[in-house]
């Protein structure tokens, strides 16, 4: 069965600029063709959630089929809007997976407590961080249903 998928956004909520842009080339790389948006603090994130504020343009599109969230965030950070997120009888169901240099057994534990669908490690090399995004992109978006 061949079916049909139509693109997938992916939103990733992360602070660092440099960050951001290597994880924008990391899915050039991958030859992903998904659409990334980008917010940077976690009030940002839920702004583009509840389509507030200069998100309020968003109010008839799809919901992302992804969020990538670093935990360490301004403002509020991602284990604040993972939990809010999580709350949300319709935001709940958007799989996040945490993309973060921490790696504390503690936040570990907290993110999948909190429902988190995966939590990376941010990879030390471009080379490393383009093979996750490569495999992340395999299963989320050739392998798994997703609800969006």
């Amino acid at each position: 069965m061949n079916k049909q998928r139509k693109p997938i956004i992916i939103l990733y909520a992360d602070d660092d600029p440099e960050d951001r842009m290597l994880v924008k080339d990391a899915l050039e790389e991958s030859r992903l063709a998904n659409e990334l948006h980008f917010v940077e603090d976690g009030e940002e994130l839920m702004d583009y959630l509840h389509r507030r504020g200069k998100y309020s343009e968003l109010k008839n599109t799809l919901y992302p089929g992804l969020i990538l969230l670093d935990l360490n965030m301004p403002k509020k950070d991602g284990r604040e809007a993972l939990e809010e997120i999580k709350e949300d009888p319709i935001l709940r169901r958007i799989p996040i997976v945490v993309l973060t240099t921490s790696k504390a057994e503690e936040d570990i534990y907290r993110s999948y407590d909190l429902g988190v669908s995966g939590f990376i490690v941010k990879p030390v090399t471009f080379e490393s961080l383009t093979e996750a995004i490569k495999i992340l992109g395999k299963y989320w978006f050739e392998i798994v249903e997703l609800p969006f």
